[in-house]
């Protein structure tokens, strides 16, 4: 939740702050607090692993409830956080994963004329309403707006993205090939290709957002999760990730009936929250073959105008990228 001015447009600018208050100092303070003693301890029943399908279906209808796109604003502080996406070589690649309704590529599409962007979620529904929303901001997105149906925390990504064979041609040629996406492989897609494209896949990406989406992965599959990622990208891409901290305010408000897991919550929707701490984001992307850029809490403090509190809120910000190949 970034702050925000209204131009003279009418448009809400962001004017964002991520270091409004010490991760330290809430650290110190809700420890001290007996009530939240809870959230320090392992869940007593955890349910921690369930089916992929039930976390699928739970997100599906989540998804549904807030069809109308309003429930998620755009997030322009994106830009100010990973201003790579806009120094970027033309005709670069980015993937979105877990895209929801758009809210993360709209900002980027509207600052980036040469950026294409891949969006993947597991919900044909949501996937259908994404291209709506952009298609309705500009038809001129289109084209570079392109959806595909994805489980990334158990099926991982489809080999058209980077399959072992382009793989070794960008090893080899370092160059990289578009592919003509044909239907009937259970894949959805909102753009067909155009025909000159005729190699076998788009040979990996040049970026990722991972915003609000790791989270939202099982414990135990978020490894496999961030390993996928790193196969996907072009040797040199970056990771841009930024997902819930420890202490925030939404961590603190989950009863202890609601804990499946250490630091793990499952809402009453069926939808579950993990709150990192920066050890654990280290440890899963390091583990992954990735290196570390940036890694810090994002602190900011949110004022709820309609109930006249202060919210605290904690975010984890990092950039990590894949090696490059040794002869760069």
């Amino acid at each position: 939740m970034e702050k925000g001015t209204t131009s003279s447009g009418g448009e809400a600018e962001a004017q964002y702050f991520c270091k409004d208050f010490h991760w330290e100092d809430l650290r110190a303070e809700v420890e001290a607090n007996p009530s939240y003693a809870y959230h320090f301890e392992s869940a007593s029943s955890s349910s921690s692993s369930t089916p992929p399908e039930s976390d699928v279906l739970a997100w599906k209808q989540f998804h549904l409830r807030h069809a109308s796109g309003t429930f998620f604003k755009e997030r322009r502080y994106l830009l100010k956080e990973f201003p790579e996406l806009l120094s970027c070589s033309p005709n670069s690649k980015l993937l979105e994963v877990g895209c929801g309704n758009g809210s993360t590529a709209l900002p980027i599409l509207r600052a980036n004329k040469d950026l294409t962007v891949y969006a993947c979620d597991c919900s044909d529904e949501t996937l259908e309403r994404a291209t709506e929303i952009i298609s309705d901001a500009s038809p001129s997105f289109q084209h570079r707006f392109r959806t595909f149906c994805c489980d990334l925390s158990t099926n991982g990504f489809p080999t058209w993205l980077a399959c072992y064979r382009c793989r070794d041609k960008f090893l080899q040629k370092q160059s990289y090939c578009l592919s003509d996406v044909r239907e009937g492989n259970g894949l959805h897609f909102t753009n067909t290709y155009p025909s000159e494209e005729v190699e076998c896949c788009v040979g990996g990406v040049d970026f990722i957002t991972l915003i609000f989406t790791l989270s939202a992965v099982p414990l135990d599959r978020m490894l496999k999760s961030v390993k996928e990622c790193f196969f996907v990208l072009k040797p040199g891409g970056m990771v841009f990730f930024r997902d819930y901290g420890l202490y925030d305010m939404t961590m603190l408000r989950f009863e202890q009936d609601k804990q499946v897991g250490f630091r793990e919550y499952m809402r009453s929707d069926g939808t579950r929250s993990y709150f990192f701490c920066l050890d654990a984001v280290r440890n899963l992307f390091l583990g992954a073959g990735f290196t570390e850029l940036e890694l810090d809490y994002c602190c900011v403090k949110s004022l709820n105008r309609q109930k006249g509190k202060c919210m605290q809120r904690v975010w984890v910000h990092g950039k990590f990228q894949k090696p490059a190949l040794r002869n760069e």
